[in-house]
């Protein structure tokens, strides 16, 4: 199964930079409104999705597990053994729990860019939005703002069949990328609030 995955997480990274090459064509500029549109509805039909994932770190390192997505700002990732890590978001603020170390980090969702993909719709006229590729195989959407995000990025891809959610990456102020791909995914599923509650303590950042 992993062998596979690898190869699809190979196979659709292509895609996109194939998709990326095919630049300037004359209805490339529709091509992209028609994509963001598609995507955009999509997202509001299915305000819920869960299923497993694989991570692909910045080092070539490889954890996998199951995540839940609820939107608007919700998201979970509960990483298989023995990675200790637990990442939750509750809508407003993004909490990475580390259970070996016995720490949690919060972050404003609001300053991640993975706030972008925990939005109820992508705008055709979001200033976020970077570029966008309709290929054959794959929508390549990135999305950043300097203003607040710094030199972090999101790219997204999607399948411009269904407008289903494949993968994305997520490249730090520093460059590293880390990618995430999404299967086994069942949509529009009943998700309980309680499973994206933050802790966060009084007075911590």
């Amino acid at each position: 199964m992993r062998q596979i995955i690898e190869k699809t997480f190979k196979t659709v990274c292509l895609s996109a930079i194939l998709a990326t090459a095919t630049l300037a064509t004359p209805s490339i500029a529709n091509d992209k409104k028609e994509a963001i549109k598609a995507i955009s509805n999509h997202f509001k039909t299915v305000p819920t999705m869960s299923g497993e994932f694989v991570q692909f770190g910045p080092n070539g390192e490889q954890t996998g597990g199951q995540f839940l997505i609820k939107r608007p700002g919700k998201i979970r990732f509960n990483y298989e053994n023995p990675s200790p890590i637990t990442v939750v978001s509750n809508g407003r603020t993004l909490a990475v729990k580390n259970t070996k170390l016995k720490t949690t980090n919060y972050y404003p969702l609001k300053k991640t860019p993975l706030s972008l993909l925990l939005s109820n719709k992508i705008k055709i006229n979001d200033k976020s939005i970077r570029s966008v590729e309709a290929g054959k195989d794959v929508t390549t959407v990135v999305m950043g703002n300097k203003k607040i995000f710094g030199d972090s990025e999101i790219t997204l891809l999607f399948d411009p069949e269904n407008q289903d959610l494949r993968q994305w990456t997520i490249k730090d102020a520093q460059g590293k990328e880390t990618s995430v791909m999404i299967f086994n995914v069942k949509k529009n599923v009943k998700i309980s609030n309680t499973k994206f509650a933050v802790n966060k303590p009084t007075g911590a950042n």
